[in-house]
């Protein structure tokens, strides 16, 4: 057999078929001609893995990262004060943790990220709101810590964001609270107004009953009506002491045989010295006409003259007695003529009694009169007087309301907590001592993951038809 050779025929190609099957299912373990490929997908895999990973490394510009902390504290606040005269305010802030239906971290969280907040950080720095980008809030589980982080390119820049941010964040809080509590106080306005357009109703209406009935307040008509009643006390007893004071001067009028009246004018009369020396001449002359009497006849001279001597200064004295004491000649005749020594201070003890059954009397008919009077007074009174308490009431609960409404408005200026609870700065914005960007360690370190990854990968090709291999193989269980 001859076999001829002709040096310019095309070299032997498998078929189509085959091509895919050894893309699909690989070649041997041991073909090393198949070495060149995978080498060169291995260097342009690490080339396209380190190549943007380098560049990234050598042109990214350095990002510093400051962290600032807030704290909220969980306990609430409460304040009380008594004005005298008008009543108690009281002001009490819940604790932020109070409730359940709400969280003061997640509320605060979203405001700081609010975009009022980033724009006001942004225009105090004097830069766009892009530069400065939004900061980073993170909160701390089982706990009322807030982390919020800024990033600048440089630690100062860093910082100065997040005190920018910080200040923002309290200036809201503050304008936030501020317009809670001017909301409220204007709500309470329309209240406040409506309260003392009442107390300045009921304070008219009480003006006009004082000036219509004259009756300034129910303590007046109280007064009144507790002097009525001590007067009826004066009266009875005033009418006691008449009484036994008029019995005491009767028993002694029937003792002395006459009335106080005739008492007083004898002691008058016999207080009067002419009056004493006429009757010292009645008593003479009385002496000399007895002693002529006895010695001579009824017709004789001297018995005439005693006589007549004796009848002039009785009848002088008559005279001068009833001119001292208004008195007719029958009334003297019941004078008593011996009026000296004890019966004179007894005289004088009825005259008295009967000057203090005067005046008793006198005082009765006075306090009569003005039981009277004040039993006029309460008559008129009394309707004024139950509707002066029913308005004096109104007035002082009006009076009341309004002053709590007053006070209950400016101790609600204090409570500036109620819906926006405390938060302090636990950390201050950092100033970070070392980039936080680009992380070089972390660039590496995926590097290196994916070239690990890209080894793993070409390994498992040059091995895949050994894999696929023992999968096609597998013996089937029976059942």
């Amino acid at each position: 057999m001859i076999t001829f050779t002709f040096p310019f025929t095309a070299p032997h190609r498998p078929p189509a078929g085959g091509v895919v099957k050894r893309v699909v299912m690989g070649g041997k373990l041991g073909d090393l001609k198949r070495l060149p490929r995978y080498v060169a997908t291995g260097i342009l895999g690490m080339t396209l893995i380190w190549a943007p990973l380098l560049g990234y490394l050598k042109t990214a510009p350095l990002s510093y990262r400051s962290t600032t902390s807030l704290i909220m504290p969980g306990s609430g606040a409460s304040a009380s004060m008594n004005l005298n005269g008008i009543g108690q305010a009281s002001s009490y802030a819940n604790s932020a943790f109070a409730s359940n239906a709400v969280s003061p971290t997640e509320t605060y969280k979203r405001l700081l990220g609010a975009d009022r907040i980033v724009d006001a950080a942004a225009a105090s720095l004097n830069i766009r709101r892009s530069e400065l980008g939004q900061p980073r809030v993170r909160l701390v589980d089982q706990t009322s810590l807030i982390h919020f982080e800024t990033t600048g390119r440089t630690p100062e820049d860093a910082q100065a964001r997040g005190d920018a941010i910080l200040a923002a964040f309290f200036a809201e809080l503050d304008a936030l609270r501020t317009d809670e509590v001017d909301t409220r106080q204007d709500s309470g306005l329309q209240a406040i107004s409506d309260y003392r357009a009442s107390v300045a109703d009921t304070r008219r209406q009480i003006e006009a009953l004082q000036t219509a009935t004259g009756l300034l307040s129910v303590d007046q008509y109280d007064v009144l009506l507790e002097r009525h009643l001590a007067l009826d006390d004066q009266i009875q007893t005033q009418r006691a002491a008449l009484s036994d004071r008029a019995a005491a001067t009767e028993a002694l009028e029937a003792q002395l045989g006459l009335d106080a009246s005739v008492a007083a004018a004898t002691l008058k009369l016999f207080a009067d010295g002419a009056y004493i020396a006429l009757l010292d001449e009645v008593a003479r002359t009385e002496v000399a006409y007895t002693e002529a009497s006895a010695r001579y006849g009824a017709r004789h001279p001297r018995v005439q003259a005693a006589q007549a001597a004796r009848d002039r200064a009785a009848s002088m004295a008559l005279s001068m007695a009833q001119s001292i004491t208004g008195l007719d000649a029958q009334a003297l005749s019941a004078f008593d003529l011996a009026p000296d020594g004890a019966r004179a201070e007894l005289l004088a003890e009825l005259v008295r009694m009967h000057v203090d059954v005067s005046g008793a009397r006198q005082q009765l008919a006075t306090l009569e009169r003005q039981k009277a009077e004040g039993q006029t007074m309460l008559d008129s009174f009394a309707p004024a007087a139950a509707k002066m308490k029913d308005l004096e009431r109104d007035f002082s609960v009006a009076e009341a309301v309004f002053a709590s409404a007053i006070a209950r408005t400016q101790s609600s200026k204090s409570d500036v907590y109620a819906s926006y609870p405390l938060v302090q700065v636990l950390e201050n914005p950092s100033l970070p001592e070392k980039p936080s960007s680009p992380n070089r360690k972390l660039a590496v370190m995926a590097g290196i993951a994916a070239t690990l990854m890209l080894l793993i990968s070409l390994a498992m090709g040059w091995i895949r038809i050994a894999l696929i291999s023992r999968l096609l193989t597998k013996p089937e269980v029976k059942p």
